[in-house]
């Protein structure tokens, strides 16, 4: 079973950060950081909100850095828009780098004009989600990290949790919440074929993947989990590609497919602690698996943790990230959580790894491979 079991006290690792956005009175919400590593500098997408969570007009900012220390002033990668009966909600969604392109995913939908607040402008209030409409994974690309095409929408019904990410036989898998996309053309801009562990939970209705469909499907599949959601993934030398997925159960769960993420099998717990967070896992050049997550159930997503493992199942190895205190400038709906949902990228001798803090500011880490 995969589990981050130790017996060891957690030693804190020495690192380098930056702080890459801090939150202002008119964009006081920014979450879903994603990085990539391209033409010799780091890039950095995050969603911005006016106030509260995956609200109406949330845009996909970026910045840059060639050092690491000094970044670029944020702008709108992808900016508010207007959809047919609300503002848009857009997602920053992650990165894939290949063969001199840099593509930058977002997801997007937007709610039934009747489950909004103050004439329009205010997403409603359940946590549920009561609608959404027009969920889809659009994508734009640059050759100079500074002219982007237009966004393009794809023929892909999800709010991606991370870019696409290559399997061992080349296939590129977008993780999602409860589909997993894949795709044979490698472009990253072709067609998907969706797959996942949603079965029959939309009836004959069109299946999607958003924070709505989540709650659906949770429900309808009748886990012993609250929900399962938010996958990140990594393949052992068996091929097998284990889904890892959130809970909020207090660990994480796992779903695996055995043919190239063409099918799933059916989710089970694992003994790999969770404080209900969003997570990426990977892999080192010298062969060992990593996670970045929040493992202290209870800490309030604190501290940030890097768990490693030589086998795939054991990560015993944990070093502490961050854990320093940050109190939260600006009210907002579900700003909880200190280090939230951090995305990882190996390059150039470092792992580093990007965050929100309190779903405000977003900043970065790094730790020198040698140091682990």
């Amino acid at each position: 079973m995969i589990n981050n079991h130790t017996d060891r006290p957690l030693e804190k690792l020495p690192t380098e950060r930056q702080v890459i956005y801090e939150p202002d009175q008119d964009w006081a919400y920014n979450h879903h950081a994603a990085l990539a590593v391209f033409g010799g500098r780091l890039y950095a997408m995050w969603s911005s909100g006016r106030r509260n969570e995956d609200d109406c007009g949330q845009r996909v900012m970026l910045s840059s850095s060639e050092d690491f220390v000094h970044w670029s002033a944020p702008r709108p990668l992808v900016d508010s828009q207007q959809g047919q009966r609300s503002e848009l909600v857009l997602t920053a969604g992650g990165f894939y780098c290949r063969e001199g392109i840099l593509r930058a995913y977002f997801g997007r939908y937007e709610y039934p004009f009747s489950c909004l607040r103050e004439e329009g402008r205010l997403r409603p209030e359940a946590k549920d989600d009561p609608g959404h409409l027009g969920t889809c994974m659009g994508v734009l690309s640059t050759m100079d990290g500074e002219h982007w095409t237009a966004p393009r929408l794809l023929e892909v019904p999800v709010v991606p949790n991370h870019g696409p990410q290559l399997t061992r036989s080349g296939r590129l898998i977008v993780s999602g919440g409860v589909m997993y996309p894949y795709s044979d053309d490698p472009s990253g801009e072709g067609l998907f074929t969706i797959t996942g562990i949603y079965g029959d939970a939309f009836g004959d209705q069109p299946a999607y993947d958003d924070s709505a469909a989540i709650e659906l499907v949770s429900r309808v599949r009748e886990w012993e989990a609250p929900l399962l959601c938010e996958g990140s993934f990594f393949q052992t030398d068996d091929e097998v590609i284990h889904m890892m997925l959130r809970s909020n159960g207090g660990w994480l769960w796992c779903t695996e497919s055995r043919d190239d993420g063409a099918t799933y099998g059916e989710p089970f717990p694992t003994g790999f602690s969770d404080d209900g967070s969003k997570f990426h896992f990977g892999r080192l050049p010298d062969g060992r698996f990593y996670g970045v997550s929040n493992p202290v159930t209870g800490g309030g997503r604190n501290p940030l943790v890097l768990a490693l493992s030589r086998d795939g199942e054991n990560f015993d190895t944990q070093y502490i990230l961050r854990d320093e205190p940050y109190d939260r400038r600006f009210s907002g709906m579900y700003k909880g959580g200190l280090y939230g949902y951090p995305h990882t990228v190996v390059a150039d001798g470092f792992l580093y790894v990007i965050y929100s803090k309190r779903k405000e500011a977003i900043e970065i880490t790094r730790v020198p491979l040698a140091a682990l």
